[in-house]
């Protein structure tokens, strides 16, 4: 996982205090809501400049912070740049 990200969603996690961010922090649980993961999504196409197909605009994408990696990194994948994620 690129570690931009855990610094990127610490901001949207109320709930995560001190506790490391992993590929297994549930994102829920830490305090993601449905408003926030749509600005999250917002800061994530700015900081890793891509998109989020629609299909994985979901419930399953937004459940940790891996499967999240996950579907940025896949974007990257697609968009012919997975060289420029720290950590794929």
């Amino acid at each position: 996982m690129d570690p931009r990200l855990p610094e990127l969603l610490r901001p949207f996690l109320k709930f995560a205090g001190e506790r490391e961010i992993t590929a297994e922090s549930p994102l829920r649980e830490f305090g993601l809501d449905s408003m926030q993961a749509i600005e999250l999504l917002f800061a994530i196409e700015d900081t890793f400049d891509v998109s989020l197909p629609d299909e994985d605009m979901n419930d399953a994408t937004f459940e940790t912070a891996g499967s999240l990696w996950t579907a940025v990194h896949r974007a990257l994948t697609a968009a012919g740049r997975a060289d420029e994620a720290v950590g794929a």
